[in-house]
């Protein structure tokens, strides 16, 4: 298995100062990560892809929503 991407930001306050956490309890459950600047700590997952992919919907451009 390849080792996953490291957040570039902390989703919290947006600081880029991150190290990444482990604790005994969380070993084995993915990585998570620290914020040094608002002391929080965080761990990200991938949920799946959507099921319309990446084409537009037939609502896309429309100022109001309804005709």
């Amino acid at each position: 298995m390849s080792e996953r991407a490291a957040p570039f930001h902390c989703p919290y306050c947006g600081d880029e100062d991150l190290r990444p956490s482990e604790t005994p309890s969380e070993r084995g459950t993915g990585a998570a990560w620290e914020c040094r600047s608002c002391n929080r700590a965080f761990r990200l997952k991938f949920l799946g892809l959507l099921a319309q992919g990446l084409a537009p919907s037939p609502s896309d451009g429309s100022a109001g929503g309804a005709p």
